[in-house]
């Protein structure tokens, strides 16, 4: 059993909680869409998600810094994602009239180094956040999670 799985079994996180959450966190966008709409930029949804989020009762971290190594050493680098949701949900949030495999990778990265086991890419510019605008990505980490 690698380090992260023993962790992860002192620790209460598990696949069902973390499909509650990312069901909570989906609802909060819908409602979002719901009442401003498409076609605004980034920033807009990012900072009515945080409102919809603190109301909801969701905790997260927002524009957080994600450190990067390099054989032991930190980088300077400016590497954000746009929420952590509870220290396990990793959300990137768009605008975009495409959602291309560069976002993708992007937030399979964020997961990565975060050790988060979930990811919601988001994409406010669609006509339906449940059909069209959001996938939802495990990693390893995910499959070592209890289930309950």
């Amino acid at each position: 059993m690698n380090k992260y799985a023993e962790e992860i079994k002192s620790k209460t996180l598990s696949k069902s909680y973390l499909d509650g959450l990312t069901y909570r966190v989906l609802g909060a966008a819908i409602e979002v869409h719901k009442t401003i709409g498409s076609g605004l930029i980034e920033s807009i949804y990012q900072q009515c998600m945080q409102e919809e989020l603190e109301q909801r009762g969701i905790s997260f971290s927002n524009e957080l810094k994600i450190p990067v190594f390099y054989k032991q050493k930190e980088l300077a680098i400016d590497f954000r994602c746009d929420l952590f949701v509870e220290n396990c949900l990793v959300v990137e949030l768009k605008a975009v009239t495409e959602v291309t495999p560069l976002f993708e990778a992007q937030l399979l990265t964020y997961m990565k180094l975060l050790k988060a086991p979930k990811g919601i890419l988001i994409n406010f510019n669609c006509p339906n956040i449940f059909m069209a605008g959001q996938k939802t990505f495990v990693n390893e980490y995910f499959k070592v999670l209890p289930e309950k």
